[in-house]
């Protein structure tokens, strides 16, 4: 019994003896950047030719660039690789990289629109490929919760929704959205002005002699012959 009450104290000594070590409060984890574009569709795993496509045109640097800078957001319309499988084989090749890059652009609205606003979008909606001026723009109706968009070559249906942060919205569309501007040309410039006519010199007067004080036209020959009259007379 005493060698137990010596043990005791000698034990709690020794635990507050050892040093403690201090521990920092863990890090606060960093908030979130923006989305990627291309890593959410990677991470989807259907849309393998539209990610080749944004990347080879470039654009897809573009879109995250603007998500990081712009206050807009961005909708894209996402065609899945079964969709370009129905594409006339060879198709997207035979396209310019102009036309390429304005493919891309195509799918893409500058500015977020949540699926709930489809039945309110004002027609039509521009792209990033540009307006309705350039035949680059397209059209939305909805039927219930179905959302269809022509683009007068593609009629397409928005199938489901990829992803949406109030940022950026990405939905699938089941056909490749083509712009009528492939295939109705633009109409040509108007014709520059013709040149301003230079106006024709004006005609000298024709000279009609001299006039008198009383507006008269002298007469040179009368003048001569009084002036002999009056030598004469003098003589």
């Amino acid at each position: 019994m005493k060698t137990l009450i010596v043990q005791v104290p000698v034990l709690l000594f020794l635990i507050n003896c050892v040093p403690t070590t201090s521990q920092s409060p863990a890090a606060a984890p960093a908030p979130p950047g923006p989305p990627n574009v291309t890593a959410i569709l990677e991470k989807d795993g259907h849309f393998t030719v539209f990610i080749k496509l944004l990347q080879s045109t470039k654009v897809a640097d573009n879109l995250n660039s603007q998500l990081n800078t712009s206050n807009q957001g961005l909708t894209i319309l996402a065609p899945p690789d079964t969709a370009f499988s129905g594409l006339k084989v060879g198709m997207l090749n035979s396209f310019t990289e102009d036309q390429q890059v304005d493919l891309a652009q195509f799918h893409v609205l500058p500015y977020y629109l949540p699926q709930s606003r489809f039945q309110t979008a004002s027609n039509p909606l521009n792209t990033e490929a540009g307006g309705s001026s350039q035949l680059l723009a397209m059209n939305v109706t909805t039927i219930g919760n179905q959302v269809n968009i022509t683009t007068g070559e593609t009629n397409a249906t928005v199938s489901s929704t990829i992803y949406d942060d109030n940022e950026l919205a990405v939905y699938q569309v089941d056909k490749v959205l083509l712009p009528l501007r492939f295939y109705v040309p633009l109409p040509p410039p108007p014709p520059s002005p013709p040149p301003p006519k230079k106006a024709a010199p004006k005609a000298s007067p024709a000279y009609s002699g001299p006039v008198d004080s009383h507006g008269a036209k002298r007469q040179p020959g009368r003048v001569i012959l009084a002036m002999i009259c009056v030598m004469l007379a003098v003589q």
